[in-house]
């Protein structure tokens, strides 16, 4: 997906990347991990010119890609020893109490003797994250991380991501609302390789705040409702459609107004009602 003059500063701490699939998160993910380079532009990592000084990036950078490959039959402790190495933890003593302290940070320290390929998904994301913090990366890049994950993985993966946004840059990826919401001070919705808005999660909802009405319908009356009015969300409940649509006033017709959240804010801003396109000063 080709980016469109994506600008944007991001600030200490969790940052929210929301779009849907193909909406070239992945692209600009790739091109901050210096793995992919811009046709033009620029890109700083405080004094670090990113483009020009791709390996003082890599030495301080942390990446977990929606999808990684490990080794089934090595165990947790070996590989990450291992990939230490190549990140130039090469004093044994060091690397030692680098390995076994990223493990225990990653709930995975009674598993070290335990082969990759026995893990389960949120144990092989968590070992992604052990993996990536190698170092101790001012800059943490996760795309996608949850996806796949059973809720309760979902809960100790998003824990992690919490706390390692403590000390330094955490860029979360994901097409998932709840993942921004729920972890992210600072975020950017992104479509069609266009920064569509860019905000506090909290204060794009409470912008939000009566303008967002809901109806349940008939499933055939829907076509009516979406020539009638700015529909941004339907939902299936127990048989019959829960409507959601963007009013700067009541918009009578039954509806009632519901208190926005930020899948509201997601939906408004995907079909055009709401967002600030206006580019920010350069990543």
């Amino acid at each position: 997906m080709a980016l469109r003059d994506v600008s944007l500063t991001i600030p200490n701490g969790m940052y929210g990347l929301l779009g849907p699939n193909g909406a070239g998160k992945s692209t600009l993910m790739r091109i901050l991990a210096t793995l992919q380079e811009p046709d033009k532009g620029s890109i700083h990592l405080g004094y670090i010119d990113v483009l020009n000084q791709q390996e003082e990036v890599r030495r301080t950078l942390g990446y977990l890609p929606q999808e990684f490959g490990l080794y089934p039959n090595a165990r947790a402790e070996d590989l990450l020893d291992y990939l230490a190495v190549l990140k130039g933890i090469t004093h044994r003593a060091s690397r030692r109490e680098a390995v076994e302290t990223l493990l225990k940070q990653t709930n995975l320290w009674d598993k070290r003797r335990q082969k990759l390929g026995g893990f389960s998904g949120g144990m092989k994301q968590r070992f992604g994250v052990a993996v990536a913090l190698l170092g101790n990366p001012r800059l943490m890049i996760v795309d996608e991380p949850t996806a796949g994950l059973d809720p309760a993985e979902r809960v100790r993966f998003l824990n992690l991501l919490s706390e390692l946004g403590e000390n330094s840059v955490v860029i979360l990826s994901t097409h998932i609302v709840e993942d921004v919401s729920e972890l992210c001070t600072r975020m950017a919705i992104i479509n069609r390789g266009q920064i569509l808005l860019e905000a506090e999660p909290l204060k794009a909802v409470e912008q939000l705040r009566g303008k967002i009405w809901r109806r349940v319908v008939e499933k055939s009356a829907l076509v009516k409702l979406e020539r009638e009015h700015a529909v941004i969300s339907t939902r299936l409940l127990s048989g019959r459609t829960v409507v959601h649509i963007f009013c700067e006033g009541d918009p009578g017709n039954g509806f009632e107004a519901v208190a926005p959240d930020l899948e509201d804010a997601y939906f408004a801003t995907m079909a055009g009602h709401y967002g600030n396109r206006k580019p920010e000063v350069a990543l």
